[in-house]
Parts: structure tokens; C-alpha cells; sequence
């Protein structure tokens, strides 16, 4: 047993280790750069943000040190174990969570709060390789991707319905790791498509041109191009593609020509031509009997009901406070005051920084709260001004050596278990990083994802902690028959 102890430290990749080390001071540094206020507060003082936050490290370096004493074997055996009591947790939060800001999803231990949504992470992850890791698995099956899908989609509801969006859509990250293992890409097309289309419904859709909303109808053929390209590289039939092409060109030209004399809505046009798309499609599938040609249609129809329930999905599922962060995103809505103040401040922030900042804890925009949150969601304002272009850049590039060094560790394991957790780990910490900085520089709504290692709390840290030292134990193992 002490040789398996000593191999496990040997065996730890210290780069990773070195990394986490020096992101997590980095972050407590401007925990407490983010948090001074020009008074003469030690960082270590524990009545302020940089104390707890110094103690909240202490203790996530001790369970690192605890997950690399346990049995790597444990974390596939208990899986399952943990997987359903985190959905229990999750539901029990959406019951007796206090209200914070709208949303329920902290619980309340005395003198701590905790998120269950964020160590929901690590054990949806552990799920997920349990089960690409059985008997015979293919995810490519119907049943096994259904399986695969549900083990993701369950706890997302459960947090929707605490009105933590942001820490929902983490969890729609793990379709990376589908992608690794075996999922068609066309559902990532399907995927970038559907945000493509939102985005476009939502910020045109209110614009008339003649009697045509713009929105829907401009979908409708950016729908056909994307099946014509279907056709083209999935297919492979560029002669049905060509067709597609030249006949969608030549009805929009009859439309337009019938339009000077009869004014047209062109949503209906648009229609009409993916309906003839979706039935060309057909008659090629009869005539050849090739099941490709069904499933192009079938995107056809998704992506046409898809964006036909794009207003009721904004207008009546989204809440107003999401609606109008959108909108600002989008440039839909100028609201420097209210939804967009964040932001608008945050941006002010970062371009006062310049090229090298102002320097640590001389940040005006920080030091008078100009930005709200700026130790939590808006961390990396206090960065891009006290440090400047230069931190900033230095900051990304290491989450970067850190994403890629995850990825050559996955690709390295000898387990599908450990391979497909390491990529989950991969998928959250990306997508925290897009996310976080995206949104603080106007590129993303404001949803609430704080940068790992950096934004203030104990929950975030503890499990972006365990979710990285788990996997750095399974890597450890290897080499071991598990």
C-alpha cells in the first residue's frame, strides 16, 4: 500500500499541479486587489474577501491532498452512488433554498453557503464515464446516446428550475466530450446552427421589410444553404447539391421579380423552398435508398420548428432580467443604467488599463465599485485595469497551457473512464473561461459563470478543485489494471 502511495505522487503530473498553484494565488491576489478599498487591510485579514478566500485555498489544497490518497478505482464504483444523490440535492435545493437574487440554488450550513449545482459538475462527469466505460458500450446506438444525453439533461433542468441558468448551460459543454467519443458532428452543426439562428430571430425579428419580417425569413435561407451544404459534404451527391442550389436561386429570383408587381412575404417564399428541399430530399431517398437523404430533411424540419419557437422561447419561457440582457448584448437595447451597467463599466475598466495598468491596487474603476461584483462574475475587470493588455493576455495563455496540457493528459489514459472524465474536465473549464471573459467584455449576456480559480467563494474553488484532482489521481493510475 505505501508503494502504491509513493507511486501516486511520483506519478502526479506536477506541470498541472504548478499551474493550478499559480492561477489560484493569482486569483486571490486579485480577490484582494478587486476588494481594497484604500484602507490599510492586510490580505491575509480574515474579516475581508482575500482572507476567506485565503482559507477557502488552504482547505482545497488539503482534499487535493485528500483525492490523491484514495483508491482511483473508488470514483467509478461510487459513481452511480453519487450521481443519484446529487439529483436528490439538486431537487431538495429547488424546495428549501433561500430566494438570493432571484434564483434558489444556495443552501444555507450554518455560517456557510454552498452551491450544489457546482460540485454537480464532477459527479455528472464521473456518471458520464461510468457509463461510456460498460460492457460494449457505442454511443453512436440510439439507446446509449438517449442514456448519455438524460445523464446530462436531468440535472440541467433541475438547476433551470432554481433559476441558475448560468451554471445550466456549464453543463452543456459535456457535448464536447460526445464529440470525442464517437457523436456525429453534424449534431455540433446542428448545435452552432441553432444558436445562429436564435441569435438572428431574436435581433431581427421585430424588423419589416415591405410586408416580410426580416428575421425568419433570412433563417429560412441561411436553413437552405445549410442543407445544401449537407448535401454537398455529408451526402456527398454534388449534383443533388447543385440542383438545390440552382433551384433555390431561381425561385428567389421569380419571388422578387413577382414582388415588384405583388408585394410577397417572404417568410412564406422561404417555406415554400425548404418544403421543395425537404421533399426533393425524399423523392432522392425513394429513388436511392439512402437513409442520409431522411436525415438532412429531418434537420430541415427541426430547424423550421425550431425557429418558429423562437419568440415563444424568448418571450415566454426566458425571465425579463434575461430578456434584456440579451437584448443589450445583442445591441438591441442600450441600457447603460440598468441591464448594460455591468458591462458598460467593466469595458471602462479594462480600456482604462491600457497595455500594462495601472498597477496593483491603483485601479480607480475598482477601487470606487464602479463595477458590481467585481471580485465574483467581474473578476477579470479588476485584471484588464490594474494589470492591463499585458496581464490580461498573460492570464488567458495560461488557462490555455492548461486546457491543452488536460487534453494530451486525456488522450493519454488507457481507460475510456478516465478518457471521457478528462474531457469533461476540459469541456468546464473551457467553457467557464469563453463564458466568464466573454461576458465581461460584451461579447456574452451576463449569466452569472464566475473564471475559475479567480472569482471569490468557496464553492467555485472547492469544485473546480476536486473536478482537476480527481482526474490528476485517475492520470496518476494509469498505468494500473483498473
Amino acid at each position: 500500500m505505501r508503494s502504491r502511495d509513493i507511486n501516486v505522487w511520483r506519478n502526479l503530473d506536477w506541470w498541472i499541479v504548478a499551474l493550478y498553484t499559480v492561477l489560484v494565488f493569482a486569483g486571490w491576489v486579485s480577490i484582494y486587489a478587486a476588494s481594497y478599498n484604500f484602507d490599510d487591510v492586510s490580505i491575509v485579514d480574515m474579516a475581508s474577501r482575500s482572507g476567506k478566500q485565503l482559507m477557502w485555498i488552504t482547505l482545497a489544497f488539503g482534499l487535493g491532498a485528500m483525492i490523491m490518497m484514495i483508491d482511483a478505482r473508488s470514483f467509478e464504483t461510487l459513481a452511480p452512488l453519487m450521481y443519484f444523490v446529487m439529483l436528490g440535492v439538486l431537487l431538495l435545493t429547488i424546495f428549501i433554498a433561500p430566494d438570493v437574487k432571484g434564483s434558489r440554488s444556495w443552501l444555507v450550513l450554518g455560517p456557510v453557503s454552498i452551491q450544489p449545482a457546482e460540485f454537480g459538475k464532477f459527479v455528472c462527469a464521473l456518471m458520464l464515464g461510468y457509463l461510456f466505460n460498460t460492457y460494449n458500450f457505442i454511443l453512436t446506438k440510439p439507446k446509449n446516446f438517449i442514456k448519455a444525453v438524460l445523464i446530462v439533461l436531468i440535472p440541467f433542468g433541475l438547476i433551470v428550475m432554481q433559476r441558475e441558468t448560468g451554471s445550466a448551460l456549464v453543463y452543456l459543454s459535456f457535448v464536447l466530450v460526445f464529440y470525442r467519443e464517437g457523436m456525429s458532428g453534424l449534431v455540433m452543426i446542428a448545435g452552432l446552427c441553432a444558436i445562429l439562428f436564435f441569435v438572428i430571430g431574436v435581433k431581427y425579428g421585430n424588423e419589416i421589410v415591405g410586408i416580410t419580417e426580416l428575421g425568419p425569413a433570412v433563417v429560412l435561407q441561411m436553413i437552405l444553404l445549410v442543407l445544401i451544404g449537407m448535401v454537398y459534404f455529408f451526402v456527398k451527391n454534388r449534383a443533388a447539391a447543385r440542383n438545390m442550389l440552382i433551384g433555390m436561386a431561381a425561385m428567389l429570383g421569380i419571388a422578387f421579380l413577382i414582388d415588384k408587381w405583388i408585394p410577397l412575404d417572404f417568410v412564406y417564399v422561404g417555406l415554400f423552398m425548404c418544403g421543395a428541399a425537404v421533399v426533393y430530399l425524399v423523392l432522392l431517398y425513394l429513388q436511392l435508398r439512402y437513409a442520409k437523404y431522411l436525415i438532412v430533411g429531418g434537420f430541415s424540419i427541426a430547424f423550421m420548428i425550431f425557429l418558429f419557437s423562437v419568440d415563444y422561447a424568448f418571450n415566454d419561457v426566458l425571465e425579463p432580467h434575461q430578456q434584456i440582457r440579451i437584448k443589450v448584448a445583442l445591441g438591441m437595447e442600450d441600457d447603460p443604467r440598468g441591464a448594460g451597467y455591468n458591462v458598460n463599466q467593466a469595458k471602462i475598466a479594462i480600456g482604462s488599463g491600457g497595455l500594462t495598468g495601472k498597477g496593483l491596487l491603483n485601479g480607480t474603476q475598482t477601487k470606487l465599485k464602479y463595477v458590481p461584483e467585481q471580485d465574483t462574475d467581474f473578476i477579470f475587470c479588476t485584471i484588464g485595469e490594474e494589470e492591463g493588455f499585458v496581464g490580461s493576455v498573460f492570464v488567458l495563455i495560461l488557462f490555455l497551457i492548461l486546457i491543452m496540457r488536460l487534453i494530451h493528459l486525456a488522450e493519454r489514459q488507457r481507460s475510456i473512464f478516465a478518457r471521457v472524465y478528462g474531457y469533461c474536465v476540459v469541456s468546464v473549464f473551457a467553457m467557464h473561461v469563453l463564458i466568464n471573459v466573454g461576458m465581461v467584455i460584451g461579447l456574452c449576456p451576463v449569466i452569472g459563470i464566475p473564471l475559475p480559480f479567480f472569482s471569490y467563494g468557496g464553492s467555485g474553488l472547492w469544485s473546480f478543485s476536486i473536478l482537476l484532482f480527481i482526474f490528476l489521481r485517475l492520470d496518476a493510475s494509469r498505468m494500473e489494471s483498473y
